[in-house]
């Protein structure tokens, strides 16, 4: 695993959305998930973007933590 720790703006840039604070909390807010449905199946996700998620968690990228903290956030 490559040890580079990615900010929660990196990775919404990344996956192509809009990552300044107030976007992010907005985000989080209106996309809370039910335990029942993974991060990388969610809804919202474009084909693109469950694929970066799915392979960040399954390769243990160094994506992985900041995903992790995402699915976290989404959850509460």
């Amino acid at each position: 695993m490559d040890a580079t720790n990615h900010p929660l703006q990196e990775l919404f840039a990344q996956l192509g959305l809009p990552n300044d604070a107030t976007a992010i909390e907005s985000f989080v807010k209106k996309n809370q998930l039910p335990a029942e449905i993974s991060l990388e199946n969610a809804p919202f996700w474009n084909v693109g973007q469950a694929q970066f998620i799915r392979e960040s968690l399954s390769e243990d990228a160094d994506w992985a933590e900041v995903v992790d903290h995402l699915n976290t956030m989404l959850r509460r």
